[in-house]
């Protein structure tokens, strides 16, 4: 048995359990002793030394996955006795989530596998919600009562203190009520979205109003948690379906029961959305971004070739066009990119990725081209030569971060959006798919920190079936719009980089917001165990 001393820590024998035992022997009574007046007598010595855990449920893909693992990381910094285990489901496992595992090395957080689910899987969007508490369900509750039995078991050991959920898995709230703790969500997405898809929700609950109703219109809408009205046309395509809308309004109505909403954003971004979301919800929400993983090391030495090219070009001359793990257009729109690229005369590093296979779904993700000039115009690499590259897979942090890179033409997903602001690299906006659309009309309407190539660009066509065209006039004319030197929009990005790192630094808001959280988990933690 070690007995620490500056009270703390007391820890079980080898030979025996002692919740187990109904005698003690004088050692065993005499720590009891001592830890029954410490939490009766001395309450905030006794919240000093209480341990908790919180257990982390992400998605596994990776643009959830790290960001979840980075948050984690912060909140173990901010609290000694503070511990995070991270249930790893076998959701559309990705390759590359299990990889970054293996490469930690943070000290009290561990993950721990959970077993393939029995029953099969429906893969639809309208069932997701119902079929993902059906399937993994059974197993995320008997990983968390075995957390909590080996809590009681164990005199020193971590209080399961609550869970924080991915914002696509609200269904698990349920199973934190059942074992008594509250449920965080983590929420990957900027607080205007937030803020829309509660409004949708409201519409929905109390005004009886579907919003893919409003699929073909150009219908202005006066959402709270953005300055200017927003059109239909910028909704996102799984709200606008008839098949998927149920599941959307499900996992929102999870979100009003959760115990709080930690957001991937900062106060100094969206002070505006924040503040509408703090007026209209009842619950709290904790702007706690931006959350990057900015440890690229990897990245960099896996793609040498790129960073030695980028180290040959003059300081922001650089257009970088990456569009996500998601992001390829057709061999139309491809060669539109690419006269528009010839045209702008700008240097340019393009990460040209395939399509994939209609026959491999719609969850396939895009591949490397084995030779590019198969899909590019004839003679566009020989004229282009030595002012621009086509590469495949981008390690987009170790670019955004480089000096020669001027501007990004983006798909304006979320991470991304916080990583070029971070790095100070303005945004020529062309969202593709879920909410990129409105994160697109934020960044350049509300906030002045992007230009427009089109807003309301899909790349399903919706009823269609017809994918539009973007013009190599229009593509080009983003291109110059980002890439003008001593631009507004660049100077607004410039302020808002130092303001993004500002927000995480020691006092900072977001630093702040989350030592309030942190003491939050922990009071809990203590008033509940106390008044046990």
């Amino acid at each position: 048995m070690i007995v620490q001393t500056k009270f703390h820590a007391f820890k079980t024998c080898t030979t025996c359990t002692i919740c187990h035992h109904s005698t003690f022997s004088g050692l065993h009574s005499s720590i009891l002793s001592t830890f029954f007046i410490v939490s009766v007598a001395c309450p905030v010595l006794y919240q000093m030394v209480m341990k908790a855990e919180l257990v982390f449920i992400p998605m596994p893909r990776m643009g959830h996955f790290v960001s979840m693992v980075q948050l984690a990381k912060l909140l173990l910094d901010l609290h000694p006795n503070l511990s995070i285990t991270v249930f790893m489901m076998k959701l559309n496992p990705d390759a590359k989530v299990a990889a970054y595992v293996h490469s930690l090395t943070a000290t009290r957080m561990k993950f721990i596998d959970l077993p393939p689910p029995e029953t099969h899987e429906d893969g639809s969007l309208s069932n997701f919600a119902t079929t993902l508490l059906q399937t993994h369900g059974p197993l995320v509750k008997q990983a968390a009562t075995n957390i909590v039995q080996y809590s009681t078991s164990v005199l020193d050991s971590p209080r399961l203190a609550g869970f924080v959920l991915d914002m696509f898995l609200t269904p698990f709230i349920e199973l934190g009520n059942e074992l008594g703790v509250p449920s965080y969500v983590f929420y990957t997405s900027g607080a205007a979205f937030l803020g829309f898809q509660l409004y949708v929700l409201d519409l929905h609950d109390e005004q009886n109003v579907n919003i893919f109703e409003f699929k073909d219109s150009d219908t202005d809408f006066t959402i709270p948690s953005y300055l200017n009205p927003v059109s239909s046309k910028l909704f996102p395509t799984v709200m606008l379906e008839p098949e998927s809308f149920p599941m959307v309004i499900t996992l929102t109505r999870g979100l009003r029961k959760a115990k709080g909403i930690m957001i991937n954003t900062f106060w100094e971004l969206e002070s505006h959305a924040i503040s509408s979301l703090s007026d209209a919800s009842a619950l709290p929400v904790y702007p706690v971004g931006p959350i990057l993983n900015l440890e690229s090391e990897t990245e960099v030495h896996q793609s040498s070739d790129i960073m030695k090219w980028l180290d040959e070009q003059p300081p922001s001359s650089v257009v970088f066009l990456c569009f996500g793990s998601g992001g390829s257009f057709n061999g139309d729109q491809v060669k539109e990119i690419a006269f528009a690229l010839e045209q702008s005369g700008h240097r340019f590093l393009w990460s040209l990725r395939q399509p994939p296979h209609p026959s491999k779904g719609p969850r396939a993700s895009p591949t490397d081209y084995d030779d590019a000039s198969e899909v590019l115009p004839e003679g566009f690499l020989d004229r282009t030569h030595g002012i621009g590259k086509i590469i495949g897979w981008a390690p987009q942090v170790a670019i955004l971060g480089h000096p020669a890179t001027g501007g990004f033409v983006s798909h304006c997903g979320w991470n991304s959006t916080l990583e070029s602001i971070w790095f100070g690299v303005p945004i020529a906006a062309w969202p593709v798919y879920a909410e990129q659309q409105l994160n697109a009309f934020e960044l350049v309407r509300e906030l002045g920190l992007a230009v427009e190539i089109k807003m309301d660009y899909r790349k399903d066509g919706m009823d269609s079936g017809e994918i539009e065209i973007v013009s190599a006039k229009t593509i080009e004319k983003g291109i110059r719009s980002v890439m003008e030197e001593g631009s507004d929009v660049r100077k607004r990005v410039k302020e808002m980089s130092e303001k993004s790192r500002k927000a995480l630094m020691n006092a900072g808001s977001s630093h702040s917001t989350l030592r309030g959280l942190v003491d939050d988990v922990m009071n809990n933690m203590f008033t509940k165990n106390y008044q046990v």
